[in-house]
């Protein structure tokens, strides 16, 4: 999974492997977790982050649940979801500005 923060100038594409959405909710925590240490950066304000997964999208918004499998990483996410304020929302691949240049 990738993200982009333009307005920071922070491009990263997490480092993981294995099944689609365990690096993606891996991914996710990572980027919440690098919310959550700067602070400064962030300090009220409410982030939309945006992915291509819409598995990801409906469990940590309530609307499926998920396997047991991803069911402590779902808890870890809506727990950052507790402390940040952000929405995650869904976004076509291709049309992902986070993923430019990072598969070149």
């Amino acid at each position: 999974m990738c993200f982009a923060i333009p307005e920071a100038g922070i491009t990263f594409k997490a480092p993981f492997a294995g099944k689609k959405l365990h690096t993606e909710y891996a991914s996710l925590l990572t980027l919440l977790e690098f919310v959550e240490l700067n602070q400064k950066l962030f300090k009220d304000r409410h982030l939309e982050l945006y992915c291509d997964n819409l598995d990801l999208i409906n469990q940590l918004n309530m609307e499926t649940s998920c396997a047991y499998e991803y069911s402590e990483l779902l808890r870890k996410a809506l727990n950052y979801k507790d402390k940040l304020s952000f929405g995650l929302n869904w976004i076509p691949r291709e049309s992902n500005p986070a993923t430019r240049h990072l598969f070149d």
